[in-house]
């Protein structure tokens, strides 16, 4: 079972890793702004109240929508999704269902999705696994529709 210190142990093992000081969240500095790849999930569990941290629920950022679905096939029993991630690129993990092995993957790959290039680049090899063509992917939808058009027409 992963726990909140083996998130936070492999996280700041991450170059360039920074942990939010007032809640359980890290990032990394990409173009002057800091970009977000792993978080406590916050719970919607009354409707019209705020969100509320759950602990053992972890959201971490993929690649793209292409990723998000064929992760969520992939190990239905250890990730899962929820209405407010529709559309947007990260999956829920459930910490009591993984270990830090397996997690450790999942968090080194989201923190590549959000570093800059030249970071990860830099990574010492036993850091970061191989570097992967970068560059949005349209998810299957935005490919049946088409290029975006602007203008009138």
């Amino acid at each position: 079972m992963a726990t909140q210190a083996d998130v936070r142990r492999i996280a700041l093992s991450l170059p360039g890793t920074v942990e939010a000081p007032e809640r359980f969240a890290f990032s990394v500095e990409n173009k002057g702004k800091l970009r977000g790849f792993v978080w406590v999930w916050l719970e919607r569990v009354v409707p019209k109240k705020p969100r509320v941290p759950q602990p053992r629920v972890l959201a971490v950022r993929v690649a793209n929508l292409d990723d998000k679905e064929f992760l969520l096939r992939a190990e239905p029993a250890t990730l899962f999704t929820e209405p407010h991630y529709d559309g947007f690129p990260a999956v829920l993990v459930r910490l009591p269902a993984v270990t830090a092995r397996e997690l450790r993957p999942l968090i080194t790959e989201a923190w590549r999705c959000m570093a800059p290039r030249e970071r990860v680049a830099d990574a010492p090899a036993e850091t970061v696994a191989a570097p992967r063509p970068r560059g949005r992917r349209r998810s299957p939808e935005r490919r049946r529709r088409g290029p975006r058009t602007g203008g009138a027409g």
